[in-house]
């Protein structure tokens, strides 16, 4: 399986500041190519690559004023391996955190899926967030948690995949976040899906089943989106004015949502 993915991003940056970029396909994949640049006002910058406490690719520097051009492209041939797991991330991706609040959603997760346990707790948590969330663009803020997609009943892929997490780590179940490369995605964009641990294994669901996950391309993992964001700055403000994602596969795989997974 070869999958290819780009990004390119428009950034109007009017101050010197701190900015980290979270583009980069994840370590472990196999790459055939694979290239980043930065240019401000036609002139290359340098980056530091830097892991974070999830192991994810960031790429920071200090930058000056001016009008920003971030390309990406990688193609990536075959599937990595499997996600390990450790005792450290099953005490991480139970606890609470910023958009993922479990300790307020427990009441609920305990009456909606009482005797429930393993892959079939996991399933019914993903198919009851597909059925009952609306995925309807600009219907949420970038400060909605899972708590507020409860009420609304509303959202986009990141509040799907919060909701999904926050079910599972009231029930006892590490959960967290990935961003990822999605061919098949319709508008092409970034994505976010949530990963369960069970049985000691990382499996991959998608409560919106807008994309096949067979095809998809890791870029970070977290807790939720504050570890996940694509761009992160600091000191100055920055506009984003454009913003282009690609990626493709050369044969797209059906995905029938249910089918047990591992992101690889």
């Amino acid at each position: 399986m070869r999958r290819t993915v780009k990004t390119r991003l428009k950034l109007d940056i009017q101050g010197t500041t701190n900015v980290v970029f979270s583009l980069a396909a994840a370590r472990g994949n196999t790459f055939a190519s694979e290239s980043l640049s930065f240019l401000l006002d036609g002139v290359a910058q340098s980056s530091n690559e830097l892991a974070d406490i999830h192991g994810n690719r960031l790429h920071q520097f200090v930058s000056g004023p001016g009008s920003m051009i971030v390309e990406y492209s990688a193609e990536i041939d075959g599937e990595c391996a499997p996600p390990v797991t450790n005792d450290v991330d099953l005490v991480t991706y139970l606890r609470p955190s910023r958009y993922c609040e479990s300790d307020s959603l427990t009441p609920t997760a305990r009456s909606e899926f009482a005797g429930l346990s393993g892959h079939d707790l996991l399933s019914a948590v993903t198919g009851w967030v597909w059925v009952h969330l609306q995925y309807m663009p600009g219907s949420s803020l970038p400060t909605d948690g899972a708590e507020q997609t409860m009420l609304s009943r509303r959202g986009v892929c990141r509040d799907y995949a919060h909701l999904v997490i926050a079910l599972l780590r009231a029930l006892d179940v590490p959960a967290r976040m990935v961003a990822v490369y999605a061919p098949g995605l319709a508008p092409m964009d970034f994505h976010a899906v949530a990963e369960a641990n069970i049985d000691g294994q990382w499996w991959v669901v998608d409560a919106t089943r807008l994309a096949p996950r067979q095809s998809m391309v890791r870029i970070a993992t977290g807790r939720d989106a504050a570890d996940t964001a694509f761009l992160t700055n600091h000191w100055a403000d920055l506009v984003l004015e454009r913003m282009e994602v690609l990626a493709v596969v050369d044969e797209l795989p059906n995905d029938d949502g249910f089918e047990l997974m591992q992101l690889r």
